[in-house]
């Protein structure tokens, strides 16, 4: 039997300890990566942001929906 966890599911439990909007360094704790893949994923459009001056501020949302987390249709 499979479960499938939905979208409005994984923002509530998977990252329920980080706030709505986070830092780089947030979300490269939540992804595993360094600091540097993290700066690539944002250049490179994978992960959608909001910079404010100099800093990267990166929705919540964002991230479950690069995760793909929810995602309707599975891959082949």
């Amino acid at each position: 039997m499979s479960t499938t966890l939905s979208s409005k599911d994984a923002y509530s439990l998977m990252l329920k300890d980080y706030p709505d909007v986070m830092n780089i360094d947030q979300m490269c704790e939540i992804l595993g990566v360094s600091t540097k893949t993290g700066y690539k994923l944002l250049k490179n459009g994978d992960v959608t942001y909001i910079k404010i001056g100099r800093t990267y501020r990166i929705p919540k949302a964002h991230i479950i929906s690069y995760l793909r987390v929810g995602n309707e249709q599975p891959s082949i």
